[in-house]
């Protein structure tokens, strides 16, 4: 995982633009618009929320946010890796950073929801390798048949 430099983002560059243009491009694809909870870039601006991007060399190989649900629980969004990089592990790398950086601000739990559908199956199969396991619907996700919402203690 040492080939990707992982670090804090302001979104202000145009690769990350991109990037995440694709991404909620192929949420949109793949799920209907009331099951698309993917965060535009004023949202990940926020407060609450700390992006990161991950590189190699000067290619964006993939980017990744937590946002703090509260003191103790933290939530994964914006997870995606650039086209080029799909399962080359820097979706991978961009989560182990995560995971370490929930646990540094004292996190006990880290949560998420994704798609349910064949092409979210990667991205499961990695939180699950993660010790991500299906739990209950948590902060406001509603009860809907093309997501599913993980967990894991830290």
């Amino acid at each position: 995982m040492g080939r990707f430099r992982i670090c804090e983002d302001d979104l202000s560059g145009p690769e990350i633009a991109a990037l995440l243009d694709y991404h909620l491009a192929e949420m949109r694809r793949h799920s209907p618009e009331d099951s698309v909870h993917a965060l535009p870039v004023e949202r990940l601006r926020e407060a609450d929320v700390t992006f990161y991007s991950a590189w190699d060399g000067d290619g964006l190989a993939g980017c990744g946010a937590l946002k703090q649900l509260d003191a103790d629980h933290g939530e994964l969004k914006s997870m995606r890796a650039a086209p080029e990089y799909r399962g080359k592990g820097a979706g991978e790398a961009t989560l182990i950073h995560l995971i370490e950086v929930a646990r540094s601000r004292g996190y006990r739990r880290l949560s998420l929801e994704t798609g349910r559908p064949e092409p979210f199956r990667a991205a499961q199969s990695l939180y699950r390798k993660y010790g991500f396991e299906e739990c209950p619907r948590f902060a406001d996700y509603a009860d809907n048949p093309f997501s599913i919402c993980m967990t894991r203690q830290i």
